[in-house]
């Protein structure tokens, strides 16, 4: 039976409430806590490229007036680091709105978008948001499986979403096995990858997409400056896109999408390779740490490339991630709960600096003998 419309006051079109909206990892420790260490976002511990920093400072001077509606300055500085030709390079605010660009423009109502299992929440959505269907693929250990995202696809999927690597799990499938995927999809299928860490990644057999965006019709890498550039605050994200994506995303997106500050910020933290490499050698290396001082405390961590570790706890409700959370909280350590990503019993710890790194292990070996 139809339930009555509510003329009461204005409402949002069906589906729209049935979203459950994205919440961040939170920021705050509890009152009385000398010093906080957030490591709920997937921040750079060491912070934005200084370089980009006063790039933003100038741009502050000048901030009556409107960007360049078309980003060109950013567009051309990614273009030449990466050797892509900018025309095919779509600027935003932030990669996430890439994301919903993308549902917008190739999901109509009653069209799937697949993803998997343990993807990016932001996902489902915005495909919900375009009206269309979420599909969850199974991943196996933890990690993207192709045969199941392909098992998945219908006569109605129009998008695949891959997060390659994926968070909050930091597993990645080799590109051969991309490519598979690929060969595997309709042609009418756009594949989209999602590469928000590929820069964090030292694996002989991975790639981030530009090559597979380079040779296909149907594909879509997406990156971000807010995790490898700690550009987080000033929103800043691109695309790599054929050309008749790329047309159809300038024709969605709003037409300043990207603020006069990221353009500049993200411009010098682009040339500045040198803060990239210590980033990334600082990544490496606590990232390594990390994955051996917990298992000793009897954690299980799953394998990850990116710049952040997922910790398992056991099934012990005196121990478990909630308890955990609760315990390194109190002492300063904001790490994130996964519970929505279908990881009830674990926590995302963001690698930090050394302090913070030494500092949560120190205080997890206490609580787990408390």
């Amino acid at each position: 039976m139809t339930q009555p419309i509510d003329q009461s006051r204005p409402q949002p079109k069906p589906g729209v409430m049935d979203i459950a909206a994205y919440v961040p990892g939170k920021s705050a420790a509890p009152a009385g806590v000398a010093k906080v260490h957030k490591l709920s976002s997937n921040e750079n511990p060491l912070g934005a490229s200084p370089a980009a920093i006063e790039a933003a400072r100038e741009a502050a001077g000048r901030l009556e007036f409107y960007p360049d509606g078309s980003a060109t300055k950013l567009r051309e500085t990614i273009a030449e680091a990466h050797g892509l030709n900018p025309a095919n390079i779509v600027c935003s605010n932030g990669s996430d709105e890439i994301i919903g660009l993308l549902a917008q423009s190739y999901l109509q109502p009653g069209d799937e978008g697949v993803f998997t299992e343990h993807g990016f929440l932001v996902y489902r959505i915005y495909i919900q948001a375009a009206g269309g269907v979420p599909v969850v693929a199974k991943e196996t250990n933890e990690t993207a499986d192709v045969d199941a995202i392909l098992a998945a696809v219908t006569p109605k999927t129009k998008v695949v979403f891959l997060a390659n690597p994926n968070n909050p799990t930091g597993t990645y499938i080799p590109f051969e096995e991309v490519r598979r995927l690929h060969a595997g999809l309709p042609k009418h299928v756009l594949l989209v990858l999602d590469a928000a860490y590929a820069e964090y990644v030292r694996r002989n057999d991975y790639e981030s997409g530009i090559e597979l965006v380079s040779s296909s019709q149907n594909v879509v890498m997406t990156r971000t400056f807010s995790k490898i550039h700690g550009l987080g605050g000033v929103r800043v994200g691109w695309a790599y896109a054929p050309a008749h994506v790329v047309d159809a995303l300038n024709r969605m997106r709003g037409p300043f999408n990207v603020n006069a500050v990221a353009i500049e910020a993200g411009a010098a933290a682009m040339r500045d390779r040198a803060h990239v490499e210590r980033t990334v050698a600082h990544n490496e290396r606590w990232l390594g740490w990390l994955s051996e001082e917990l298992p000793k405390l009897g954690l299980r961590v799953t394998p990850s490339v990116g710049n952040f570790i997922l910790i398992h706890f056991p099934d012990d409700e005196k121990y478990s991630a909630a308890a955990a959370d609760e315990y390194l909280s109190a002492r300063g350590y904001i790490l994130r709960r996964v519970a929505a990503y279908g990881f009830p019993n674990a926590l995302r710890m963001t690698v930090g600096t050394e302090e913070a790194n030494r500092g949560v292990v120190a205080a997890l070996t206490e609580f787990l003998k408390s």
